[in-house]
């Protein structure tokens, strides 16, 4: 029995956030070399789907032009052409590492394919992608922009196409791979205090939401609340699926965890 598996290449893993449009290709060399080693060892049992953050291309844009609060001014559709160029530029370079690497990876651009309304994601269109995974290729989404119904545009991220994605593919993991060892009772690089958080589930969410603070750097998607929200109340729906949020950063994880030897680190959300 085949397993389907959603991986996302954190913005802060594949990019330096704090400096604008500036990638990290050795980072990206290595990643794109243990997911082709993973599907290698997995065979016709691994079916992968890619996500990736916007980082420093992407969101210093949509954060100087406003673009999540859609149209606010004379210059938010110029907002929507950098946006949508920058982020572009770093799905290349994340395509073109993949592709140098062996990896049969073909990109879905969300901007293309994607609707929202008041922020929420409405539609997304999913047939080619459902008919290249049916044989063997790699899809790969990330983070954009979108035609918004109420707003005129909106910022439509990675955890969200992957919310739209499961409820229809309905995959058996999804990996969040970032520069944090998983999810911390405060931020880890400001508080040494902080305590990494191994489970999360109905008995500790509550404590978990309260004690998550905002981004370390500009993050227009909300931050690791928000993707730790998005990832637990999706496993609530959709039991047995679970989610890892774990370091890209340590060489070897990403492989690991999409052969399924992830359980001894990072934060499981059950």
């Amino acid at each position: 029995m085949s397993e389907l598996v959603f991986l996302k290449l954190g913005g802060s893993l594949i990019t330096d956030k704090s400096s604008p449009n500036t990638p990290r290709p050795d980072a990206l060399k290595r990643l794109a070399l243990e997911i082709k080693n993973a599907l290698e060892a997995g065979g016709d049992d691994l079916r992968l789907v890619i996500g990736h953050g916007s980082g420093s291309f992407g969101h210093i844009a949509a954060s100087k032009h406003k673009t999540a609060q859609g149209d606010i001014g004379p210059e938010s559709w110029q907002g929507v052409v950098d946006v949508v160029a920058a982020v572009g530029r770093l799905n290349r370079l994340v395509m073109d590492t993949l592709l140098e690497a062996g990896v049969p990876a073909v990109p879905f651009q969300p901007f293309a394919s994607a609707r929202t309304r008041k922020e929420q994601l409405m539609y997304f269109e999913t047939y080619s992608l459902k008919e290249v995974l049916k044989h063997g290729l790699v899809p790969v989404v990330y983070g954009d922009v979108s035609i918004d119904a109420v707003q005129g545009m909106s910022i439509v991220s990675t955890e969200k196409l992957f919310d739209n994605l499961a409820r229809e593919l309905i995959p058996d993991r999804i990996l969040l791979a970032g520069d944090l060892d998983g999810v911390y009772t405060g931020n880890p690089k400001t508080n040494p205090a902080a305590g990494l958080v191994e489970d999360i589930d109905h008995t500790n969410w509550a404590e978990v939401e309260m004690a998550l603070g905002g981004a370390l750097t500009v993050d227009v998607t909300g931050g690791m609340l928000a993707k730790v929200r998005d990832m637990y109340h999706l496993t609530l729906a959709m039991p047995p699926m679970q989610a890892l949020i774990f370091s890209g950063l340590e060489p070897g994880n990403v492989e690991s965890a999409l052969l399924g030897q992830g359980a001894n680190f990072g934060t499981l959300i059950n």
